[in-house]
């Protein structure tokens, strides 16, 4: 998993089945301190967790995505994050 930051809302009139209903954000990396990370691509996710426009989210893709049936997507949200907290 990691942090990025929701920077765009995606509007498509047309998507697989599976992906009905289903809202998509435009994501940037952050660091640990929520600055963009510049030197990373934007990549589109799917929200699972109702996410805005400039929300701090958790993104998990790849395996543990893949693996799981409830999940129609590569990419997506699992987690607005409202703090970080440095021990």
């Amino acid at each position: 998993m990691h942090l990025a930051k929701v920077i765009a809302k995606v509007v498509a009139t047309q998507k697989a089945e599976k992906l009905v209903g289903g809202k998509l954000l435009v994501i940037k990396s952050v660091d640990e301190y929520r600055n963009l990370m510049d030197h990373e691509p934007p990549y589109v996710a799917l929200d699972c967790v109702g996410a805005g426009v400039g929300d701090c989210v958790l993104v998990d893709w790849g395996g543990s995505v893949d693996n799981d049936p409830r999940m129609v997507s590569d990419m997506s949200i699992v987690g607005i994050i409202d703090t970080i907290e440095f021990e």
